[in-house]
């Protein structure tokens, strides 16, 4: 099968090469799926588990992208709740073979039914964005309504969908980002926009929630900002700083069957919308994934047309 593959951690996406892998055979309650559209996350190049398995033992050459939407091609031991044929999308182990590829084997719990009205390129964009918006609002952040939500990167993949997410959900949403991101922050339901390049960050106020993609500086000064019993939600690693009053809880993003039903449900009611940039073939994948220019919006690498 075609697949992206990496074998050089100094390299970067710079390093991603078009190659013939062996397709992969479905273990114990996994299942293999014929990808349709994949979804990449650029810091992937930087994670430990894209060159190493759990006991930290080389495994490159290794395939990256862990998004996928496709179709259920063959069955492994013991695997119930999915059959072959069914349209899937879903989040792939860190620590296995990924998505930028025509085939890959996954747990059958990390996979979601896609409904038949949903697009392949559409459900591959909603794994990570919308279960780290997820998990971090209503799980980790334990959003309510009436709360203020302080979202960093707004008009990002995570961003736009925190931002629609916590406005469903009865809450008042200040996005930040650079200049040029005002408009698409605010088309995806901002009430407020905070120019981080040009605009004083205090100026946004008391807020209940801040959900930090950027951390440092940023991350610093967002701290003081939580009310007494909020909370700061980071997906950049350790917190730095924490709120006088408050929480501050840094996660990694889960698979989660149910979740995933809700986030595309809501997709699907038009209560949800995709924040998708670039759409490229998988022969073209690595110069999408090496882009010449800032990237807007989440690159969807379709397998199959």
């Amino acid at each position: 099968m075609k697949a992206i593959v990496v074998t050089d951690q100094a390299a970067g996406t710079a390093g991603m090469t078009l190659a013939e892998r062996p397709e992969p055979s479905a273990a114990i309650n996994d299942v293999v799926v014929r990808i349709h559209a994949s979804g990449f996350v650029p810091t992937e190049m930087e994670w430990p588990s894209t060159w190493a398995d759990r006991v930290g033992r080389d495994r490159t050459p290794s395939i990256p992208g862990h998004e996928l939407a496709g179709v259920v091609s063959a069955l492994g031991y013991g695997t119930t709740g999915l059959s072959v044929g069914q349209r899937v999308f879903g989040l792939a182990d860190w620590h296995r073979d990924g998505t930028l590829a025509e085939y890959v084997a996954i747990e059958a719990r990390n996979l979601a039914p896609l409904p038949g009205d949903v697009d392949f390129t559409v459900g591959a964009s909603l794994p990570i964005s919308g279960l780290t918006a997820w998990q971090g609002l209503f799980q980790h952040g334990r959003l309510q309504a009436g709360q203020t939500v302080l979202a960093h990167g707004a008009a990002g993949a995570v961003g736009t969908m925190v931002t629609q997410l916590a406005r469903e959900a009865g809450a008042y949403v200040i996005g930040t980002g650079r200049a040029a991101d005002r408009e698409k922050a605010l088309d995806f339901g901002a009430h407020e926009f905070v120019d981080l390049q040009n605009d004083a960050l205090s100026d946004a106020g008391g807020v209940d929630l801040v959900f930090d993609v950027i951390g440092g500086e940023v991350q610093r000064q967002s701290a003081a900002l939580i009310r007494p019993g909020g909370t700061l939600v980071s997906v950049v690693g350790p917190v730095e700083a924490r709120p006088a009053d408050g929480l501050a809880i840094d996660f990694v993003v889960e698979a989660d069957r149910a979740q995933l039903g809700e986030i595309v449900q809501r997709v699907r009611d038009g209560r949800l919308r995709t924040n998708i940039g670039t759409i490229a073939p998988l022969d073209d994948a690595v110069a999408a994934l090496n882009p010449t220019e800032r990237l807007k919006g989440k690159t969807i690498i379709r397998v199959r047309p």
